[in-house]
């Protein structure tokens, strides 16, 4: 039983959990006391048990719609490696799905990688025809940033060649014309996806909610977070949890872009039912690997029809960045920022110190989210602001050949997600899969924290990986911190709640090349298995 409680490794031999809460961890000969004829006892039989994972960033609603829609996901996670077996997945799907299509006229895809794809460009409308012609298909990329329709969702989003890009997003093109190609960055792929799947509906939805939360605690999460919601989303996520459907905890950051009203009116440092509005998301640019991040230079070598210089774009003005910080620095609101790109990161640096000279930085917790493309002097700035970096490791193996070759280039690439640099400076940091961008694989996630190994072996930055140690307080106590929830989560301590992952091994004693192989065996929530071996 690793407690995480300490610096170092610290293990005890037995844990006592009454009423949800830690009453004894200690050793096996302190457990008489805390027995009685109603305890139930549990033996580990040489598994390691660990405080349940939190996670610091993920879309746990929009996983769900990664775990009822068709994988698209390259291997290992899936199956798709070209255009031909990503529509004959799709074809598939829909056939075993006919009643759900049916009944949401739609048929929908997660987890494309163009990257991977044999063609390495993304499916066009003409692609997608080959699906259907008549029902609406999107498809949505890895990155979450990007989609892909045919041309019966296009029509229904009502997108055709007089459809200007919207403000933060572009509308690609046909070469040579203004004919839409099915594809759609960042905004203008948001103002579409409501429209297509409006036939999915609330209830749709709710079970998209149901089914990430399931998924969440599959891989050892007692807390999940749905990190960009709305005043609809956060609704329909309180009827699962007001009908008792989330297993697991559930924190929100809601679009502080969308409506800040809401969120001061339900901001709360209390769960009820397992789902709690804990403060405010903002998002300043795009994907890496999509090449819609903002950066401070050229990308190395982008695939596609770039122009040249081309250096990605900002998702929110400089004006909406510099009124979400204040606005939440002046109500004391946590708030979290997407900001991938070099440039993302100046203009959140130069809005957060604006921010705190004019309300001080007294316990605020802000979060830097990615930061996938960092300069050393950035990561000083953001020391030097207190704000805790919630970085992206796994890149390192989805994407870390991508990066090296067509992103940043080989100089700068072995940096990406600088954990390395973060903890030289006496940081602390957590890591993230940000699922459904990645299926919320907690092994993964540690995996890439300590080996930084990518799909073809190819180890990016040596000097960014961090022992596995340190590796497990980015995902117990340190989100725990992150989330203002370290007095309750995050170790195996008396007076916490009784949040659990038992793996079958000891991640500090297995071979670090390993670790992508360790499996959940039990989670439990408040002293209560909530998933079990595959069930």
């Amino acid at each position: 039983i690793l407690t995480m409680a300490g610096e170092e490794p610290e293990y005890v031999e037995a844990v006592a959990v009454d009423d949800g809460l830690i009453v004894y961890a200690g050793a096996e000969a302190g457990l008489s006391e805390f027995l009685g004829a109603d305890t139930e006892e549990k033996d580990l039989g040489g598994s390691t048990m660990l405080p349940g994972f939190v996670d610091p960033h993920g879309h746990v609603m929009v996983g769900g719609l990664q775990a009822l829609t068709a994988n698209l996901l390259a291997p290992p996670d899936g199956e798709v490696t070209d255009i031909a077996s990503l529509v004959q997945t799709l074809r598939d799907w829909a056939e075993e799905n006919q009643e759900a299509v049916e009944a949401s006229n739609v048929i929908v895809g997660f987890g494309y990688d163009n990257a991977q794809l044999e063609e390495l460009r993304h499916p066009t409308k003409e692609d997608l025809d080959q699906v259907s012609e008549d029902i609406p298909v999107l498809i949505v990329h890895q990155s979450g940033h990007i989609a892909a329709l045919n041309s019966a969702a296009l029509e229904l989003s009502e997108i055709d060649a007089s459809s200007p890009n919207p403000a933060g997003g572009v509308i690609q093109r046909v070469p040579g014309s203004e004919e839409p190609n099915g594809v759609l960055e960042e905004t203008a792929f948001f103002l579409a996806l409501g429209t297509v799947l409006q036939g999915v509906g609330p209830e749709g939805m709710a079970e998209f909610a149901r089914a990430g939360a399931e998924n969440w605690a599959s891989f050892g999460y007692t807390t999940a977070q749905e990190a960009r919601s709305a005043p609809s989303t956060v609704e329909i996520m309180r009827e699962v949890a007001a009908d008792g459907d989330f297993a697991i905890d559930v924190a929100t950051y809601s679009d502080v872009l969308v409506d800040r009203d809401y969120i001061l009116a339900n901001q709360s440092d209390e769960y009820v039912n397992n789902l709690r509005v804990a403060g405010a998301k903002l998002t300043i640019d795009g994907s890496p690997q999509g090449f819609t991040a903002w950066r401070d230079q050229p990308y190395y070598d982008p695939v596609g029809e770039y122009e040249e210089g081309y250096s990605g774009y900002a998702a929110a003005t400089e004006e909406q960045v510099r009124e979400a910080i204040d606005w939440a620095y002046a109500n004391d609101i946590q708030i979290l920022t997407h900001a991938n790109g070099e440039a993302a990161s100046d203009l959140l640096i130069s809005a957060l110190s604006e921010a705190q000279q004019e309300y001080g930085n007294e316990d605020r917790r802000s979060v830097l989210i990615h930061g996938q493309f960092l300069r050393e002097d950035q990561v000083d700035s953001y020391d030097e602001l207190d704000v805790i970096p919630s970085l992206f490791p796994m890149h390192t193996f989805y994407w870390g050949d991508w990066h090296c070759d067509h992103t940043v280039g080989p100089e700068l690439c072995p940096n990406i997600s600088p954990t390395g640099w973060v903890r030289d400076r006496g940081m602390i940091f957590t890591t993230h899969h940000d699922a459904p961008v990645a299926l919320p694989n907690s092994s993964r996630v540690l995996d890439a924290t300590v080996t930084r190994r990518s799909r073809t072996g190819r180890i990016i930055g040596e000097d960014q990986r961090v022992d596995a140690y340190t590796a497990l307080r980015a995902m117990t106590i340190w989100p725990a911190f992150q989330i203002f929830e370290e007095d309750r989560k995050g170790s195996i301590e008396v007076g916490k709640l009784g949040d659990f992952v038992i793996l079958d091994g000891n991640p500090l004693e297995v071979d670090p090349n390993t670790l992508a192989d360790l499996n959940v065996l039990e989670t439990i929530k408040e002293g209560t298995t909530v998933w079990s071996g595959g069930s």
